[in-house]
C-alpha cells in the first residue's frame, strides 16, 4: 500500500537542518512518497532583524541541535551570518527558491533544501540574498529554477503562496506546533507523527513507516 509522508519545514529552521540525515533515510523507504512543504514560518511577518539577543539565542539553540543530531553549525556561520546585523532572519527568499525548484524539478527539492542549509550553516553564506540562492541552484544543475528565481514571475509567486498556505492550513488543522512536522497519509487517513523521532530514533521511525 502506498503512503505519503508530508514534511512541513522552513529552510531557516535549525531543527529542520538537524533532521536532514533522517530525512535522507526516509527517502529510501519502499512504498513511501516524501512530499516537502515549506511553511513560510520565518517569512513575511515571521521574519525579524538579526540583533545580538536573537543571534545569541539562535547560537545557543543551534549548539543543542548539533549535540543531538551531529549536524555542523560552523564558526563561519556564527561570524558571517549571526553576527551580520544587515542580514535579516528571513526565510522568504529561500522559500521562493525552493518553490522555483518545485515548479521545474520537483524531485530535486530535497537536494536544493540541503544545499541551501549547508550554504548557511556550514559555509556561512547569505541565503537571504537572491543572487546567492541563484548561484546555489546553478551549482546543483538546476538552471531552470535558477532562471525562474532570478526573474520571478507571478506564476512562481502564486505557487509559493499556495504551497505555504497549504502547509499552514495543515499545521492548523492538526494543531501542530512549529516545524519540522510530519504528516502520514495512509489508507485515506492522515495523522501526525512524533517528529522528535527524527532526532532521537530515526531507525524506529523508519520501521514505523514501513509497517504502517
Amino acid at each position: 500500500m502506498s503512503k505519503t509522508l508530508q514534511y512541513l519545514y522552513d529552510p531557516l529552521c535549525g531543527w529542520c537542518y538537524g533532521a536532514m540525515p533522517a530525512l535522507a533515510k526516509l527517502q529510501g523507504v519502499a512504498g513511501l512518497t516524501l512530499e516537502l512543504l515549506p511553511t513560510g514560518l520565518f517569512a513575511g511577518q515571521g521574519a525579524r532583524a538579526m540583533d545580538a539577543d536573537f543571534a545569541n539565542f539562535a547560537w545557543s539553540n543551534d549548539q543543542r541541535i548539533a549535540t543531538q543530531t551531529g549536524q555542523d553549525f560552523s564558526e563561519a556561520y556564527r561570524r558571517l551570518v549571526l553576527a551580520d546585523r544587515q542580514q535579516r532572519f528571513d526565510s522568504g527568499p529561500a522559500t521562493l527558491a525552493l518553490s522555483a525548484v518545485a515548479a521545474t524539478a520537483p524531485a530535486r527539492e530535497y537536494d536544493a533544501l540541503k544545499a541551501i542549509q549547508l550554504a548557511r550553516y556550514v559555509e556561512g553564506r547569505d541565503v537571504t540574498s537572491a543572487a546567492s540562492l541563484v548561484a546555489i541552484l546553478h551549482a546543483l544543475g538546476l538552471s531552470d529554477a535558477a532562471a525562474l528565481l532570478a526573474h520571478p514571475e507571478p506564476a512562481l509567486v502564486s505557487l509559493n503562496k499556495a504551497r505555504t498556505r497549504q502547509a499552514q492550513e495543515l499545521l492548523q488543522a492538526f494543531a501542530a506546533r512549529g516545524v519540522p512536522t510530519l504528516l502520514l497519509e495512509s489508507a485515506g487517513q492522515r495523522s501526525v507523527l512524533n517528529s522528535s523521532a527524527l532526532f532521537a530514533n530515526p531507525a524506529a521511525l523508519i520501521e514505523q513507516l514501513a509497517a504502517a
